[in-house]
């Protein structure tokens, strides 16, 4: 990629200005491959819907507060907190499934960790979140470090100056609380899980240490990888070695007065596909500092009306996945998570997941990768967000730029998706123009995408008609033929239509059942139901000119407060074709019998 990503990449405070991120460090990438010290576990917590830890009663803020985690030790002195004798919370993981109190709490609730740290001259020390749900504000041993929006992208601190000997005291306020002018804002399907849903870890690093990279192959050239190194540090011109021993390969660079070097190299490494997941071992090497990294390597292309990966056409044979565990349809987090719902996937025959509807953690995309998984990844621009709102939109932009960030070594992700059924008008096209050039000026290498919606251009007639798709490299969208609009026979009188030629994605199609919920073929809900619009669905699909791929929604059923029917919902949107205690409903089967299809078609 050009020097024009990596500046977009490096420079955070400039921006976000008026969102609080000014104060954050660069983020660090790859923290798997330092050195890190989880924090996770057992965390004291304060439960505080009036915010009485952070506002005094004129309401104006202040860190003398539950912040400063004095101990109540003195009872003669008036102290209204005590974190030492207050509830627990697991991190990571979200509270409303850890206590039923907090079931449909949003709002602020405290967190307090206690941890020692014997930090080496010359080294120094990051404090990394994987994800806090929606803002945090942190502080350690009484200062605070910063703030961070955004319920599902990573965020670091340097704390090298502020240890003290003994014990440290690190306490975060997080606040779930729904906002307009939010990314997500407050209309949503899907539940609002608060708390510090990702790892939290002490990472050390040199005092000049490998802060970034990007290695992969050259847009469109399966015989030359490409990439830069970033160092961050007080000795930022350094030889940087690149090795990638399985292929023989050793290049050597210097990175200039900024820490920053590329480089481009002839190769010929074997190629990823969803068969064949094949990663090497990559290294980068300077003076000071060593990160490995697995990373695999592919070209994703249209043309006209078909995907190509490594210049073959495929069908992506794909599902929708909310980040919600398997059984206890809390926020998943974890490889193991991970490894279950896609385990699931790979049943049904998929070779492509939809990671629905913003960015998931770390951990399911790399697994997804040896896996062998294409992948769709998208922002949570979604439904009403406020288009001309400029920190609503820095906020969606620094999203897109967090997501592409950490993942932009990932192999497996084909499509970045900029927005999800969002209505059309002027300020929305703008506000999604300029996220998708973002997009391409970070990463020209793979395919922009967003969920449209479809219209009804005559009865019986159906197309996307929608100005977005100019900008897009798939016609992109979500239907729900059979359920929200018209009975399941709908599905085997409709045809479509598209006036420009490019490849056709369906990301969301499909309709709700409860698991052992039995009935007529025309009942609502019932496995019948949704096993019957399945089968006409896919016989529609079928007549759709240039399918490509499709994406039903979704693969288990997950919460929502949407979702109300006493019995039947019960909190949960019921459109999974696996429920959420990992019962398989008769949709599955007909969504796998026909990716049996595909995958031989596709041969």
């Amino acid at each position: 990629m050009k020097q024009k990503l990596r500046n977009s990449l490096f420079i955070l405070g400039a921006l976000v200005p008026l969102l609080s991120w000014a104060q954050l460090a660069p983020q660090i990438m790859n923290i798997d491959a330092r050195q890190v010290t989880s924090l996770d576990g057992q965390w004291k917590t304060i439960v505080d819907p009036f915010e009485n830890g952070y506002y005094d009663y004129r309401l104006n803020p202040y860190d003398d507060g539950y912040a400063q985690d004095r101990t109540y030790s003195d009872r003669t002195k008036l102290q209204e907190y005590d974190f030492e004798t207050n509830k627990t919370l697991f991190v990571p993981g979200d509270w409303n499934t850890q206590r039923p109190q907090l079931y449909y709490y949003e709002g602020t609730v405290w967190y307090r960790k206690h941890f020692t740290y014997d930090l080496q001259p010359g080294k120094r020390l990051f404090l990394n979140f994987g994800a806090v749900n929606y803002e945090a504000i942190v502080w350690l041993n009484g200062k605070r470090l910063g703030s961070h929006i955004g319920g599902f992208t990573a965020f670091n601190f340097e704390i090298t100056n502020l240890l003290k000997e003994g014990v440290n005291s690190l306490v975060v306020k997080v606040d779930n609380k729904r906002r307009p002018e939010g990314v997500p804002t407050v209309n949503a399907d899907w539940w609002n899980f608060g708390g510090i849903t990702r790892p939290v870890t002490l990472v050390e690093v040199p005092s000049t240490y490998i802060r970034d990279y990007y290695v992969q192959l050259k847009k469109n050239d399966t015989n030359t990888i490409e990439g830069w190194v970033q160092l961050d540090g007080d000795s930022k011109s350094q030889k940087v070695l690149l090795d990638i021993p399985e292929l023989k390969l050793k290049k050597e660079v210097e990175t200039d007065a900024d820490g920053y070097a590329s480089f481009e190299v002839k190769a010929k490494p074997v190629l990823w596909t969803p068969e064949e997941p094949k990663l090497y071992t990559v290294s980068l090497a300077a003076q000071s500092d060593k990160v490995t990294d697995e990373i695999g390597f592919r070209t994703i292309r249209t043309e006209g009306t078909k995907i190509l990966l490594n210049g073959k056409e495929i069908f992506c044979r794909g599902i929708s996945i909310h980040e919600e565990t398997a059984y206890s349809s809390g926020r998943a987090y974890s490889k193991d998570h991970a490894r279950t719902l896609l385990g699931w996937a790979k049943e049904l025959g998929c070779n492509f997941v939809r990671l629905a509807h913003y960015p998931h953690n770390e951990a399911m995309v790399r697994e997804a990768e040896r896996m062998g998984f294409l992948v769709w990844s998208e922002i949570p621009v979604y439904w009403t967000i406020h288009w001309e709102n400029k920190d609503t939109y820095r906020n969606a932009e620094q999203q897109l730029c967090d997501m592409i960030g950490r993942d932009k070594n990932r192999c497996n992700i084909i499509i970045w998706s900029i927005a999800n059924e969002t209505p059309v008008s002027e300020p929305r096209q703008a506000f999604l123009a300029s996220l998708a050039e973002k997009a391409r000026s970070l990463d020209n290498v793979r395919l922009i995408g967003a969920a449209m919606e479809k219209s009804e251009v005559e009865p019986g007639v159906l197309t996307v008609n929608d100005p977005l798709g100019k900008l897009l490299d798939i016609i992109s969208f979500n239907e729900y033929v059979g359920w929200y609009d018209g009975n399941a026979e709908k599905c085997d009188r409709v045809n479509w239509t598209f006036d420009v030629q490019k490849p056709v994605f369906i990301s969301e199609w499909g309709g709700g059942a409860l698991y052992g919920h039995h009935g007529p073929k025309n009942e609502r809900f019932t496995e019948e139901y949704q096993e019957d619009l399945y089968i006409r669905h896919v016989n529609m699909l079928k007549r759709v000119p240039g399918l490509a791929g499709t994406t039903p929604w979704i693969l288990k059923d997950f919460r929502s407060p949407r979702r109300q029917v006493p019995g039947i919902q019960d909190d949960f949107n019921r459109k999974g074709v696996v429920s959420d205690q990992g019962q398989k409903k008769k949709a599955f089967f007909v969504l796998k019998k026909w990716y049996e299809e595909l995958k031989e078609a596709y041969k």
